[in-house]
């Protein structure tokens, strides 16, 4: 499945109203939010008809999975948006990742856990807020993507470290980067691993992640900042998809892509949209000179002129990194 759905859930009280437009939708918060009352109204609906006294409007079917017979039951699911209540414990399981993993479905998960074997993307967890009388769905980390979004880094204190969640192509590009700007860069082995490394470092520091699979670390992540104010993030959906941003690569539709991932990125083929981008940069660029590979980089990028293009991607950081 592919696309973005509005999703509209009503009852004679209650509205909620919302969009899904990735495979995996993380809904948190406290208790009496009305996590559970939205999950109850589907599955109602979905069990009593008109006679619940709740309708939903969506382009696709709004199913609830629970149970002990998850498994049985996924299997005659299709392209459908599945939700689940918190409490259920298969979704912490490596059988549920698996399960998901190349389905053809949707899932919204209500769950407060770090969900470690999917990767979900920073920019679909939600909370759910009251707004009028309505209840709606809104990003439990709304105000602090805007900051990320528009002010990574004030300027106020001078970078020593960049972390990256790994030793790929990334690594190697901002490690050459840190170097021509005076910083280190150090790589943590994986995302699950970027909360102890930046404990273990002095600051201030940069951390640079894949934000379409680094949601289950956000948690950990924004309470750290809390303590310590010398930590910034910078979250672009992949180093791939930078590339992408970056007009280094011409593609057909490529400005499409990039503005609407949901409308190319197929649930069955791809776990994350940073699977999807590595995929369009490595077909756009075989057998040119830009030709990319995740585990080595390529030197064409890290010349002068390519290099800065790629950095003018990052908006308010160019300046910092580019010096």
């Amino acid at each position: 499945m592919r696309g973005s759905y509005d999703v509209v859930v009503n009852s004679r009280r209650l509205q909620y109203k919302f969009t899904v437009r990735r495979n995996i939708t993380i809904v948190r918060g406290q208790s009496a939010t009305g996590k559970t009352t939205l999950v109850d109204m589907i599955r109602d609906c979905n069990e009593n008809g008109i006679d619940s006294g709740v309708t939903i409007r969506c382009a696709r079917d709004c199913v609830v999975l629970s149970g002990q017979n998850w498994q049985r039951d996924m299997v005659e699911l299709e392209n459908c948006i599945v939700f689940i209540d918190e409490g259920h414990n298969f979704v912490l399981s490596q059988d549920f990742a698996k399960a998901i993993r190349n389905s053809s479905n949707y899932y919204v998960i209500v769950t407060r856990e770090r969900l470690e074997n999917i990767p979900y993307s920073v920019d679909e967890i939600y909370g759910i807020r009251i707004s009028g009388k309505y209840a709606e769905l809104k990003s439990a980390y709304h105000e602090f993507y805007q900051l990320y979004e528009n002010v990574p880094y004030d300027g106020s204190r001078s970078i020593r470290e960049i972390i990256t969640e790994d030793s790929n192509s990334g690594y190697q590009f901002f490690s050459e980067v840190a170097q021509s700007s005076g910083m280190t860069c150090n790589a943590a082995a994986g995302k699950s691993n970027v909360a102890s490394v930046v404990m273990n470092s002095a600051g201030p520091l940069l951390i640079v992640a894949d934000g379409a699979a680094f949601g289950p670390e956000m948690e950990r992540i924004t309470e750290l900042m809390k303590i310590r104010e010398d930590i910034f993030l910078y979250l672009p959906e992949s180093f791939e998809w930078l590339i992408l941003q970056s007009g280094l690569i011409a593609k057909e539709h490529l400005a499409d892509i990039l503005a609407k991932p949901y409308d190319y990125v197929d649930s069955e083929k791809y776990f994350s949209w940073e699977q999807f981008f590595t995929v369009v940069l490595q077909d756009s660029t075989k057998g040119t000179a830009y030709q990319y590979t995740k585990s080595r980089l390529n030197p064409v990028y890290l010349h002068e002129n390519n290099k800065m293009k790629i950095l003018a991607a990052m908006s308010s950081l160019s300046a910092l990194l580019g010096r």
